[in-house]
């Protein structure tokens, strides 16, 4: 779980801002300079909270940061929090197996028509899913099909 994550000063700023503003709590936060977004992960059940009547929250915060902002909505179960990272593609199925050299992989088939949806531009959406069940459930891989 998140034991053991450590944020930077930066990664403080944007959560104690996000917090302030949204009334939500923050489990997580990363901040991709890369693709110029950072990622919240919210505690279960305050997605609605976080994003603001017809998004009105996230729109502030993109004003004030210039970045994207990205929300996930946390699970203890490894597949709700996958279909969760993915949304909003419809998920049809998630095969969570552990390979005989002790890896733990996840398969997830999303509807044909919401494919690209879930890879996302240059595969952003897949990178970040793959980086995040790494991060929580120690998943080394997961395949979108």
């Amino acid at each position: 779980m998140t034991s053991g994550i450590k944020f930077t000063g930066t990664e403080m700023r944007y959560i104690a801002l996000f917090e302030s503003i949204t009334g939500a709590t923050v489990k997580d936060c990363i901040i991709d300079e890369e693709q110029g977004r950072a990622i919240f992960v919210v505690s279960e059940g305050q997605i609605g909270v976080a994003i603001g009547k017809g998004g009105r929250n996230i729109h502030v915060l993109e004003r004030m940061t210039g970045k994207k902002h990205e929300i996930i909505e946390y699970s203890e179960d490894p597949a709700q929090f996958i279909k969760n990272a993915l949304k909003p593609a419809f998920v049809r199925e998630i095969r969570i197996t552990e390979r005989p050299n002790g890896k733990t992989i996840a398969v997830v088939t999303v509807n044909p028509r919401d494919k690209g949806v879930a890879i996302g531009k240059n595969g952003r959406n897949a990178e970040r899913l793959r980086f995040l069940a790494k991060r929580y459930f120690q998943i080394q891989n997961v395949s979108i099909t």
